[in-house]
């Protein structure tokens, strides 16, 4: 048998809404994030952007599990010599609890080019209302 590889004419990009409500953050992010690629579709190819839109409604109430809510932080380098700075969660949900979804899924997706193609797909709103009801987006229930 020969490898089948998917062609920009094979793949159809369908629209995903997931609820975060009470959803652990991590395991909300790694489902989202293999949506967004495309692993769970037959055509999958590791090359290509063969996922689905995804639009994640009521980011501010997602959880944490621990005491993650007081101790996780959040990295950044400025480039300089001693430029490390660092956001607490609760910093970053008072500035955007949108934000903190991007970031979690941001790390699960590849580090190149396909990986930031793929963040394009991501929609995140704090609240329950969103822009997209025109594309008829499919619930998706997490497991």
């Amino acid at each position: 048998m020969r490898t089948f590889s998917a062609k920009p004419t094979d793949i159809k990009h369908d629209w995903y809404i997931v609820d975060a409500e009470d959803v652990v953050l991590g395991r909300l992010a790694s489902q989202v994030a293999q949506i967004l690629r495309g692993k769970h579709k037959p055509i999958f190819t590791p090359h290509m952007d063969t996922g689905d839109f995804v639009v994640v409604i009521n980011a501010a109430k997602v959880r944490l599990t621990g005491s993650k809510e007081e101790d996780k932080s959040y990295f950044r380098h400025t480039g300089f010599p001693g430029g490390q700075r660092f956001t607490s969660y609760k910093e970053l949900m008072a500035k955007g609890p949108e934000l903190v979804i991007q970031k979690a899924v941001k790390g699960m997706v590849p580090h190149n080019r396909l990986g930031r193609q793929i963040m394009k797909k991501l929609k995140v709103y704090a609240g329950t209302e969103h822009p997209h009801e025109a594309q008829l987006p499919k619930t998706l229930e997490l497991k």
